[in-house]
């Protein structure tokens, strides 16, 4: 199977604005933070990439079995919890002083949610009794770079905001995550499994 395929193809799933929901986790897990914390942005990027890669693997090869419907469910819920909780740092007193290893376990298990997303299309990609080995590492390392690219370009908008506008710092995380609770919130009630 062709690495560079599946490469792209992770890429283009990360950046297609037709399935926006994981630029959406992003834009609302780093929502938060200012441009002096890229190092944050870095590890919370690569505690998603671990998760999703590790669930992704173990539908694919078939260790684990998933309920798609509640895998599409369970993405925007994520998305949804992630803006709430950057809501509730803004209204705390003490906001700086956030514990680091609780927001990157839970960005960790996020990403075990939506890397059983990812994995019934790259399966389909891939088809039965296919090797999958370099098709998975392609497919990870494009959405891997597809990450860092939107990573990146909300960070120059970051600085624009911070350098530039008279927007504090508490008004942007409170537009950002709100947009992203509401959008979250609507897709979370059209995909209801139950």
């Amino acid at each position: 199977m062709d690495f560079q395929l599946f490469f792209i193809e992770g890429l283009n799933h990360i950046l297609d604005p037709k399935g926006c929901d994981h630029m959406l986790f992003l834009l609302a897990l780093v929502a938060s933070y200012t441009p002096r914390d890229w190092r944050k942005f870095i590890g919370l990027a690569t505690a998603f990439t671990i998760g999703h890669s590790i669930t992704l693997g173990l539908v694919v090869y078939g260790v684990i079995e998933i309920n798609p419907a509640l895998i599409e469910w369970l993405i925007p819920v994520s998305i949804l919890i992630t803006a709430l909780l950057n809501l509730r740092r803004v209204h705390r007193k003490h906001h700086n002083s956030e514990n680091m290893a609780v927001r990157f376990f839970i960005t960790l298990a996020f990403g075990l949610i939506h890397g059983m997303g990812f994995s019934s299309y790259l399966r389909m990609l891939v088809g039965k009794g296919n090797d999958l080995a370099v098709p998975l590492l392609g497919f990870n390392l494009g959405v891997e770079l597809g990450q860092l690219l939107f990573l990146l370009a909300f960070f120059i908008i970051l600085v624009f905001v911070h350098s530039l506008s008279r927007i504090k710092h508490r008004d942007w995380i409170i537009f950002l995550s709100g947009g992203c609770a509401s959008m979250a919130f609507f897709v979370s009630i059209e995909t209801w499994p139950f």
